[in-house]
């Protein structure tokens, strides 16, 4: 299985999408302090959404979606859904 995520940084009010095989594994190097990535810059991380695909080349398409000006459109509903019911910190 293959995962298209969503995270959301509160702190810094930043969304980050990509993709994975191991979607935990993939949250905890987010977080991690031997991060020096991008995402390094606005830890700590929540998974507000994901999708799971049986192939790599799907997950990457989802990305590419959530990437574009429309996709950015639905992250940030979700993230706005899930501030207003409280979801998130």
């Amino acid at each position: 299985m293959y995962f298209t995520y969503v995270l959301y940084s509160s702190t810094f009010n930043k969304i980050y999408v990509g993709q994975t095989a191991d979607i935990n594994q993939r949250l905890k190097t987010h977080n991690s302090s031997d991060n020096t990535g991008w995402t390094s810059h606005f830890q700590p991380w929540k998974m507000i959404y994901f999708e799971e695909f049986s192939s790599r080349t799907e997950a990457m398409k989802r990305e590419n979606e959530l990437k574009t000006a429309r996709g950015r459109l639905f992250v940030w509903e979700l993230v706005k859904a899930k501030l207003n019911a409280q979801e998130l910190p």
